[in-house]
This record gives C-alpha cells, structure tokens and sequence, in this order.
C-alpha cells in the first residue's frame, strides 16, 4: 500500500477512517450474498448501496489500499482542491482590469498542499470503514485473487460467493520511454504528496489530467510544458474545443508540444533532462531540463493480481474485464463496474455503472427488467479554466458518421453575466436532430461549463428538446441564459423559413 505522505493530522485522520491501522480483517461468513473487490467509487457505491436496502443480504467488501479508491485520495477531490487554490491566485494576478492591483500575490505552496490534504481528511467520512460497518458489510483489507468462480483468497482467509463484483478501477498508464524509469517521476497516486513546488515540470500527456494538473501548477508558481503524441491536447474533443483551451494554456505561459515523441529521459543530479522530436520530423532532437515529470498517458485497468483465469472471466490489456452490456463477465454472476471495464473512466460512470449492476445482479430474476451500461447518457468535464464539458455525439463525429445534423453554435460574448464577470471565452455548441429540435450532443467551453451541462443531460435524457428549454425561465443575469439564447436561435431560425412565415401570416390574419 502507498500511504499518502507527509504522515501529518490530515493524512492520519484520513487512515483512521479509510485504512486504519493495526487493522484486522473479520473471520468470513460462510457464504457471501455478495462480495465487491475494490473499494473505489464503484465498489462502494455498490457494496453500501446494496446493503442500505435493508434485505439482510450478507456483503463483503475487500480493499488493497485505501478505501475511496482514485476519486477520494488521488483524483477528483485533491485535484479540483488544488485547482480551487490555483484558480484565486489567477484571479488575485490578474484583478487589475477591476481595478484591484496584485500582480505578484504570495504563495506558501506547503500551505495550499496542506489544504488539500485537510479537504481530503474532511471528506473521508462518506467512505470510511465505519460507514460500512454501520450498513453491515464485512470489510477486507488485502489483496484479492480468486480461487475459482465462487471463492476467493484475501491475506490467507477464504470467502465464498453468490455473486461477485470487480471494481477494482485503473492506475496511471506508464509510457515505454528508455530512461524514464531511471529518474523520479509523479503519477496521480504521488502528485498530491508534494510540499515544495517543482520549479520546472514536464507533463507527458495532454489528456483532461495533464490539463487539469498543468494549469493549475503553472498558476501555483511551476512553468510547465505539456507533451503530447497526437495532434492535439483533449483528443476526445472537437479541435474547436480543443484550440480554444490550448490558446488560453498558452497565454498563461504553458508549453504546449504537440505531435511530440520523447525519445529518452536521462537522469541529471536531481533533474531530468527530455529528448524529444516532432513526429514529422524525427531527426530534430530537442532538449528539455526540469525538476519533475507528471506521467499523465492515460490508464490501465488493474486486473493482474485477481487471478481471473481460476474464475473463467475475461480480460483484455488496456480494455480489462469484458462484459456485456449489462455488466456481466462470462460467468453470469460475476459482474464488473468502473474504471476496470467501463470506457468512460470518470467518477459519475463509475457510480452509474454501480447502480446498474446492483438492479442486474440482485433484482432481475431470469434477465427480466435488466438496464443497459449503452442507454447511459455519460456527460464529461475537464475543470480547466476556461471548462470543458460534453455530452452525447459531437459536431465531428456526426459528420464522420454521416448523419444529418443541425449545428448550432452561441458565443459566450453574447451573455451578459459573461459580459460582467470578464469570463467572456468559450461557446455553447448544440448538435441538433435535422429539422428537429431533438438534442444530440453538445460541448461547452467556458466559466460554469460543467455546471451547465447538466442542464442538456438532463434535457437528452428525457427526451426533451430546445422547446422545453425555451420555456424555460432562467434568471437574469446568469451563465444559463446562453441555453436560453440557443433555443431563442433556434425558433427564430425556424420561423424565418419561407413555410413558417407565410402559416404566421395566414394565422396573424385570422386573429384580427
């Protein structure tokens, strides 16, 4: 187990509630209803959702390292943390257009990192042991491996089963670059221990993490370069998006490298020095000496340790546990959920995939009233400055797809609470169903966009077009009304048609 470091108040309140020490694991039920390996966001949210239902099932819950998994300890709740501290000081720098002068704030960086962790601390309680053990579930901590399909080792005990769910989520994938294993590098699991900042720091990819992570050290004090292999940073948003964050990174003195290849990393004292070329052309070395590299290439499901081949269950490198489309490994009773399996790796997936397996595996008697992981409407969102956010099919991929779509595309310079807050970069764009006002996708960037996309979630969730939104009231003068603006667009669009305007004026002519 990594334990978060330094070993201070925050970090050992955080133990005490999701890894205590001295910890002895119960003697094992004869069989289990239901035994969840991992104890992340989709472990827990099964494990307690299934046992707060009051049906005396009996639960176990087995854990290798900390209880909260990725999301509590070295992700969602760490980062948006430091991003929050990141985001003021920018906003102190940069107050002169408001008449507020402090261009060169103070930073006590062990401070803004002992915030972190007390946040952390603080928000441990939702996934702490003794909340499981108030639901009743036997918790376990170890590692798990099965010994066949209805039993399981855990620290030398033996658990038998029912019904088995694998959550055991994902890790930082570490790229095959000759010498970075010779040198000191962060992942996700290790950023957040840091009490001084590094002066220079390299990231190697610019996926949503490295974005995250990126701006809001560069913002703290560090200069930051970004490398990333493909074309452009947030490869699974349109390029429009993706510019406009890469232009904002940049004017916050980022280094972005895209189209990039590190060829070696050579260790240099306590730096790193980077060799790297552009991939067009390879014979162009350049050189780059930091203090620190964030490894941020995307992740891998972590499947090597359970043993699935005694359980008959299916794993693939990269992709992880197969199933189906109702969360099922290929043994039925075993199922899966999360970061392990799902294709969308975030917390809010990962919760819904929970619930899903929950109704499949205990409340679908013969496959009857089964949900479907496809029918999940998963919304995105990368908490930079300006956000991303997305939802459903995007403008490119309708057009790769052939469909026939409307594209409709509103600036954040027409709002006026943009206007007044100065947050005036971005846009809404809204892929709309041909001549319909049927919502198929949508991207936001800007101030609120992860806020915002809720509202067009909830709207393709139910079935619910730009017409809805149009009656709807939004108060004056909020981020929101750029939905409003969007459906007014629309229907003014509409009516101008040639067919529309002539039935308004055959209608105007009868109520006279």
């Amino acid at each position: 187990m990594s334990l978060p470091l330094p070993l201070d108040e925050f970090n050992q309140a955080l133990l005490a509630r999701v890894h205590p020490p001295n910890w002895e694991n119960p003697t094992p039920a004869s069989c289990y209803d239901l035994v969840v390996i991992g104890g992340g966001t989709a472990g827990l949210v099964t494990a307690i959702g299934a046992a707060e239902l009051n049906l005396g099932l009996k639960i176990a819950l087995i854990e290798k390292s900390l209880l909260g998994g990725d999301c509590l300890n070295w992700g969602c709740v760490p980062s948006k943390t430091l991003i929050a501290a990141a985001r003021r000081t920018h906003q102190i720098r940069n107050a002169a257009p408001y008449g507020i002068h402090c261009p060169h704030p103070t930073i006590n960086f062990a401070q803004v990192m002992e915030r972190v962790r007390a946040v952390r601390a603080e928000i441990s309680h939702h996934d702490s042991v003794e909340r499981c053990h108030q639901a009743g579930i036997d918790v376990f901590f170890g590692t798990a491996q099965f010994r066949d399909s209805h039993h399981l080792y855990v620290e030398q005990q033996i658990l038998t089963f029912k019904r088995a769910v694998i959550a055991t989520g994902a890790r930082a994938t570490i790229p095959n670059i000759p010498g970075l294993d010779t040198v000191p590098y962060f992942t996700n699991e290790t950023i957040f221990n840091l009490t001084e900042l590094p002066q220079k720091l390299a990231i190697i990819g610019g996926g949503p993490i490295g974005c995250e992570l990126g701006q809001a050290l560069q913002r703290l004090g560090s200069q930051v370069t970004i490398f990333q292999r493909a074309a452009q940073i947030l490869p699974h948003q349109d390029l429009d998006t993706a510019q406009l964050l890469e232009t904002c990174l940049r004017q916050e003195g980022i280094e972005i490298k895209t189209s990039t290849q590190i060829q070696t990393v050579i260790a240099t004292g306590s730096q790193a020095q980077m060799d790297y070329y552009r991939v067009e052309h390879p014979q162009e070395i350049q050189s780059l000496t930091v203090d620190g590299i964030l490894v941020a290439a995307g992740r891998t499901p972590n499947i090597e340790t359970l043993n699935l081949a005694a359980a008959g269950v299916e794993a693939q490198p990269g992709r992880g546990i197969v199933v189906n489309d109702y969360l099922q490994t290929r043994q039925p009773h075993i199922f899966a959920a999360g970061d392990v399996c799902q294709a969308w790796k975030f917390t809010h997936a990962a919760d819904a995939g929970a619930r899903i397996v929950i109704k499949n595996a205990l409340f679908s008697p013969g496959g009857l009233g089964r949900s479907n992981v496809s029918q999940l409407l998963v919304p995105r969102v990368t908490y930079t400055d300006p956000e991303v956010a997305s939802v459903g099919i995007s403008a490119a991929q309708a057009k790769v797809k052939h469909l026939k779509v409307q594209i409709l595309k509103i600036p954040f310079q027409e709002v006026d609470r943009a206007v007044t807050e100065g947050e005036t970069q971005g846009f809404l764009e809204l892929v709309l169903s041909h001549n319909s006002d049927r919502i198929l996708g949508a991207a936001i960037v800007g101030h609120g966009a992860g806020e915002l996309i809720s509202y067009i979630t909830q709207a393709m969730g139910t079935n619910q077009g730009l017409s809805r939104l149009s009656q709807t009231i939004f108060p004056y003068p909020t981020q929101a009304e750029i939905l409003k603006k969007a459906a007014d667009h629309y229907y003014q669009a509409t009516l101008l048609r040639p067919g529309s305007q002539a039935l308004l004026k055959i209608v105007r002519w009868l109520a006279r």
